[in-house]
């Protein structure tokens, strides 16, 4: 198993101010290195319950966990099932819980995953490998409108319709370097750019297959009903749709927008208060290659109380 260096490790563990006894929920543990982090920084009774749809990262967390032992719980799912996950194990109250959001680098490294158009593998894409829909569905099925409308929407391309256009016209389509391809003719190279063609739309496939959005926006809304009082919610995101909805959802919870009292409070339960005003932007000189794109926001539970998502 290759070296996982987590994103934006210092400022996570900073967010979350893991502590002994403390109990934190890693709601995409992947392969494993922030539950890693957490759990040394809780030491020495501090557990960390670990959750994500990947059985393959599960498997090589699970390795790389073991001599944690009953510190550490991981189980298969989504984030967005966190509270039936927490009520399954008898759980309550996180005193933190992290979301690192999209697709980790072990995926993209690995071929038969179908994420990366960098090597040459199936166009699957799915985290979940039982998902019911591939990419390879998607690229070979939709009616020009609808491929237009995901390559778009998710992948925000500005040529969105020559790109599914040229799809349509090659098809059907089986691997990640024939997808490529066929989007790197269609825009003509690279021209001078430095991400190749193919990333936004690889993106936006990526997107619609796993319906990540939905996720997102129901990720964080469990992430925010389960943490207890005191406890911080820490969310990576890694392209601007993603952190949009997570500053929206962050600034419904302390209460920004609302009408305010003579004195500037928000009228009304606030359940919340942000630590990071501002998005921690992720570094070019971070060891993780991912990290220059990331966004860390980060809210405190002050108080229980109800909130609108």
């Amino acid at each position: 198993m290759s070296v996982h260096h987590p994103v934006l490790l210092d400022s996570v563990l900073d967010a979350l101010q893991p502590r002994p006894g403390g109990f934190y929920v890693d709601g995409t543990v992947g392969y494993g290195g922030h539950t890693e982090a957490i759990l040394e920084r809780s030491g020495p009774d501090g557990v960390v319950l670990g959750i994500d749809q990947d059985p393959m990262a599960l498997s090589e967390s699970e390795a790389r966990l073991a001599s944690y032992g009953e510190r550490v719980k991981l189980r298969r799912g989504r984030a967005s099932q966190m509270i039936s996950v927490l009520e399954s194990e008898g759980l309550a109250g996180p005193d933190g819980i992290l979301l690192d959001l999209g697709v980790s680098s072990p995926q993209l490294d690995r071929p038969h995953r179908g994420f990366s158009f960098q090597n040459e593998g199936p166009l699957d894409m799915r985290m979940d490998p039982d998902g019911p829909e591939t990419a390879e569905d998607l690229v070979n099925t939709l009616e020009l409108d609808a491929l237009t409308d995901i390559i778009r929407r998710y992948g925000e391309e500005r040529q969105a319709r020559r790109i599914a256009r040229a799809i349509v016209e090659a098809r059907p389509l089986t691997t990640t370097t024939e997808l490529a391809r066929v989007i790197f003719d269609a825009l003509g190279g690279r021209r001078g750019k430095r991400t190749h063609p193919a990333t936004k739309t690889f993106q936006a496939l990526r997107i619609a297959v796993n319906d990540e959005l939905t996720e997102v926006e129901d990720a964080v809304d469990a992430a925010l009903t389960a943490v207890g009082v005191g406890g911080r919610v820490a969310v990576i995101a890694f392209h601007s749709l993603e952190d949009r909805l997570v500053k929206r959802a962050f600034r419904t919870a302390v209460g920004t927008g609302r009408p305010r009292d003579a004195y500037g409070n928000p009228v009304g339960d606030v359940a919340f208060k942000a630590i990071t005003r501002k998005p921690v932007k992720g570094e070019e000189h971070d060891l993780h290659p991912r990290a220059r794109s990331a966004r860390l926001r980060v809210v405190e539970r002050c108080a229980e109380g109800a909130w609108n998502f």
